[in-house]
């Protein structure tokens, strides 16, 4: 397996993973440890960004990266909406370790306003909605000029969803392929 750990201090980034707290869609918990992992090629793209990022004086705030295959049918289960979930039958990039959903952060460390909360699953959260601020709509292009530049791909219905190009080529991962499980 080509999981690796992203920390702050090996990365330089903030996490602060949805899923292992209960302050997302699903009110509750999804993770019982609270880690970050990406596959290996996936981590270095994200080194990329980071650069990128600090170059214009941002960092990176992850809210999920690598998610068992485990914890899609949970998500899956509670809502099941191909438009902003993938269905766990075909597999998500988060469960191949090579899709991550972020933010960017000032120097600060506070959240720049993107106009909808992560996880939003409302026409707001695309890409490119001009139903939000401009000022919201100038930072979302700001993060999708970073990721794109550091190599990755997007997901048109989430501003905060980035991803692998050609995703499907790595395999999908459960718990179990963790040193330490999550769940």
């Amino acid at each position: 397996m080509a999981l690796v750990e992203i920390t702050p201090s090996s990365h330089d980034v903030e996490i602060d993973l949805a899923y292992a707290g209960a302050d997302n869609f699903t009110g509750r918990p999804v993770y019982r440890r609270a880690a970050c992992y990406l596959h290996a090629d996936a981590e270095r793209l994200l080194g990329r960004a980071v650069d990128l990022a600090a170059a214009q004086g941002f960092r990176l705030k992850i809210f999920d990266a690598f998610r068992p295959t485990e914890a899609q049918w949970v998500l899956w289960n509670h809502t099941p909406d191909p438009r902003f979930l993938a269905d766990p039958r075909r597999g998500s990039p988060h469960s191949r370790g090579v899709a991550v959903d972020l933010t960017l952060v000032d120097g600060d460390g506070r959240e720049l306003e993107m106009g909808t909360r992560f996880d939003a699953f409302t026409p707001h959260s695309h890409h490119g909605s001009t139903a939000v601020p401009p000022q919201a709509q100038g930072r979302r292009c700001l993060l999708l000029g970073l990721m794109t530049a550091a190599g990755w791909d997007f997901y048109g219905n989430e501003w905060w969803h980035y991803q692998l190009f050609d995703s499907r080529r790595y395999p999908l991962l459960d718990d179990a392929d963790l040193p330490e499980g999550m769940m």
